[in-house]
């Protein structure tokens, strides 16, 4: 039977009465907000002064390197970003600048995100700049648009990631050595220097199951997002690494007196197991990655067969069981090389880091962010570390990656687009925004 024309101008009031209900209208007006792309692109590129040569010039990137005069000038300018943003910032004890914007729930655990400003030595200005450069853009385009949020909102700038994840391991609750030298002081030297102070280090503690989230924007570092043609990578995890010492003795000889089939080369010996981690890591597929990055021959002497080498193996995948196994397998044919080379090698497990897996619900509500900005994603592990890793030891964690272009990173040549930064923050505050009404 058709409807009634009063039946039908009531259906539309009552549809009309929903769709101004006032948390629908939040959702609207929250879900049009974006950045703004200009001001987060001055603010990296003005970030980028400190650390750069003196003549101004970009030739040898950024030098940033933690606790170094243009770490301290460098955290000061974010500060005064974050000041230009309506924020009150503050340098907790172990070093770590952090801001907080009330929420309109003070029983609500805080929804945390940032990331970190210390480079490496000639490295480049989006590694960390970005994740932090686009959490002070978050909060000043919230308080632009006069946007309450129910839960907390806590931003991190965390000191010295480059050097081991220093602040966001204190954060976590994780042992330090105040001892450790790094950039030629003491680590505890280091945080005095930029404002923190290591005897109440305690006290930048983050407790466990305290936060609501943590989510971390930064560049890929690798090139599989603009291979692909994605602009948004979803972060599964950050992975599993297993490092490995290995030491291979043979029998030092004259090369010219030593006949081929009496040496012991503990060098040939070495290629050998190079070539071993090469082929067992790539046997089998998925993303797992072997590396043997440093090599100590000796005598190392032009007329002398080697008789002691000393190498490493790293290995990393999301599977800590798939690395364990590898490791194992490698180890096995390390034996086997051992007695046909005639040398002895030895192969110590000197590292575990466990993987640091990202919250399913955080990821599903990256893609809904990304969905909703009109951008595709695609879920990658992520094969570096980062202060995430740290933050998953507190609570929920979830990280937003954009490309890197070329796969570059650590050098003066990384470089991501404008539009990759803007199209990151647009995701950053989305996922914020979408975690705060869960």
């Amino acid at each position: 039977m058709p409807l009634t024309r009063r039946e039908v101008l009531s259906g539309l009031a009552a549809a009309a009465a929903v769709s101004l209900t006032p948390d629908l209208l939040v959702a609207q007006s929250t879900s049009a907000l974006r950045i703004d792309a200009a001001r987060l692109q001055q603010s990296l590129e003005g970030l980028s002064v400190y650390g750069r040569r003196q003549d101004g010039t970009f030739a040898d990137g950024v030098s940033r390197i933690a606790y170094s005069d243009a770490d301290v000038a460098g955290r000061k300018y974010a500060m005064e970003l974050m000041r230009s943003a309506a924020l009150d910032p503050h340098i907790d004890a172990a070093g770590n600048i952090t801001a907080l914007r009330q929420g309109s729930d003070p029983s609500l655990k805080p929804i945390l995100f940032g990331s970190h400003i210390d480079s490496v030595p000639k490295g480049g200005n989006f590694d960390g700049d970005l994740g932090s450069m686009s959490a002070i853009e978050v909060m000043h385009t919230l308080n632009q648009h006069n946007v309450q949020t129910r839960h907390p909102l806590r931003m991190y700038i965390w000191q010295n990631e480059e050097g081991g994840l220093t602040g966001s391991q204190a954060a976590s609750g994780s042992s330090l050595d105040l001892q450790r030298q790094f950039n030629g002081m003491r680590t505890e030297d280091g945080i005095r220097k930029i404002g923190g102070d290591p005897a109440h280090i305690a006290e930048a503690r983050i407790a466990p199951g305290s936060i609501h989230c943590y989510l971390e924007l930064h560049i890929e570092q690798g090139g599989t997002l603009e291979k692909a043609g994605i602009p948004i990578g979803v972060v599964e995890g950050i992975v599993s690494i297993d490092d490995y010492d290995v030491e291979i003795r043979g029998f030092a000889n004259h090369a010219g007196t030593t006949p081929m089939p009496e040496r012991r080369n503990a060098l040939l010996a070495a290629a050998q197991l190079i070539e071993a981690v090469q082929t067992i890591v790539t046997s089998e597929p998925g993303r797992q990655v072997g590396t043997v990055g440093s090599l100590t021959v000796s005598p190392n002497a032009r007329n002398v067969v080697p008789g002691l080498v000393e190498l490493t193996v790293e290995l990393r995948d999301l599977s800590a069981e798939k690395i364990a196994r590898l490791g194992q397998q490698i180890q096995k044919r390390a034996q086997t090389i051992a007695e046909e080379t005639k040398t002895d090698i030895v192969m110590k497990h000197v590292d575990h880091d466990p993987p640091a897996m990202a919250s399913p619900e955080i990821q599903a509500q990256i893609e809904a962010a990304a969905s909703a900005l009109g951008l595709k994603t695609m879920r990658l592990p992520s094969g570096a570390g980062h202060d995430a890793q740290m933050m998953a030891r507190v609570g929920p964690m979830g990280m937003i990656f954009v490309p890197s272009i070329g796969g570059i990173s650590h050098s003066p040549r990384e470089l991501t687009r404008w539009s990759d930064c803007a199209n990151g923050a647009n995701v950053l505050l989305q996922t914020v925004l979408r975690m705060d009404g869960v």
